[in-house]
């Protein structure tokens, strides 16, 4: 992107900012890897910063942590608490390297805990990584990252939905919940921590995922603009973007598919909408093939979390402990039979 076009960009998104964005805006920065890009960077920053004083923003990007130097070091210090880093850290070396390319020992990650160590670790779960998952979550947190946020399965590689990827999670989740209910000083990584009280609140169900096109905004190395990083001519033909750039974001019921009314645990299960557009031409109609795995997800975080209320339920107050109890008890209900031949299996 020249710089021109980022400033154009720049006075779009800070000349188009919705009423109910009170809160300020986020200017975040994607890849590939970002920090390619450093002195672009800099430049919209130092442009956006003095052009739109009095405006509260924030500025973020996800970076693999390979390509810093000590002068953007210095620089991201100086600028740490309106330009946060996120790290994508895959787990252990082994696992790490296996990912992404022996890049394990190029990350330093004292900076980032120097600096943002409330900030989300990005986890990606790849065929190879599923069988170490506990190690690695387990190994993140013990550099000292307490906040392992996306926990994501890789997307487009494999058939989640297999039987052997089954049994091969469910050890890996039930030595996570043996370790987060005795180490409940821990933040439990977003995968397992749900808020499952969600699901007693049917109010909740009948809303989008995600701010698509609404206060989600994407602009291309071009300039143009779109509804959300996903939806680009990297995906999508030129006449399904004329669609896309026509519908309608603002209406929630374009987007609510029959799991919003149909599936209990619709408010934990992640979708998305450019996605469902993409293999179904639709987004009212979702990608099914996850459906299993996050059923089994949910029922070790109904597992993980009736043992950390059973040892200490103050935490859960604020979450309404009637409905996450109600919730276990649901989960378990329609859950547990389906899984239950793999358990003998899969467990020690």
């Amino acid at each position: 992107m020249s710089l021109d076009t980022a400033k154009s960009c720049i006075d779009w998104i800070f000349n188009n900012i919705p009423e109910y964005a009170s809160g300020g805006v986020e200017v975040a920065f994607i890849g590939g890897e970002p920090l390619l890009e450093f002195e672009l960077i800099k430049k919209i920053f130092e442009y956006t910063t003095k052009k739109y004083l009095n405006i509260p923003k924030i500025f973020f990007a996800t970076t693999n942590g390979t390509c810093l130097t000590n002068e953007m070091k210095e620089w991201f210090t100086a600028h740490k608490q309106c330009f946060w880093l996120g790290l994508s850290l895959d787990g252990t070396r082994e696992t790490h390297n296996h990912n992404r390319s022996n890049s394990f020992d190029s990350i330093d990650f004292d900076f980032f805990l120097k600096n943002w160590n409330l900030q989300e670790i990005k986890m990606t779960i790849s065929e190879y990584s599923l069988s170490r998952l506990a190690k690695n979550i387990k190994f993140v947190h013990s550099l000292g990252f307490n906040n392992i946020g996306g926990v994501n399965l890789a997307e487009g590689c494999f058939d989640w939905e297999g039987d052997e990827h089954i049994r091969t999670l469910i050890p890996q989740l039930s030595e996570l919940v043996d370790f987060y209910v005795k180490n409940d000083n821990i933040q439990v990584n977003k995968m397992l921590d749900k808020h499952l009280g969600l699901c007693q609140v049917k109010n909740n169900n009948q809303q989008k995922w995600c701010g698509i096109g609404k206060n989600v905004t994407f602009f291309d190395t071009d300039g143009k603009r779109y509804p959300c990083p996903y939806i680009t001519p990297m995906t999508f033909s030129k006449n399904d973007l004329n669609i896309l750039a026509n519908a309608d974001y603002d209406n929630d019921e374009n987007f609510l598919d029959d799991c919003s009314s149909s599936c209990y645990i619709y408010p934990l299960c992640p979708t998305c909408y450019g996605a469902n557009y993409h293999h179904n031409k639709s987004f009212k109609v979702r990608n099914k093939t996850r459906c299993r795995i996050q059923k089994l997800i949910a029922l070790f975080s109904a597992d993980l979390h009736a043992k950390r209320i059973a040892k200490n339920s103050t935490p859960y107050e604020e979450r309404g402990i009637y409905d996450t109890i109600e919730a276990i008890k649901k989960i378990k209900l329609l859950y547990l039979s389906e899984f239950e031949k793999f358990f003998t299996t899969a467990l020690p």
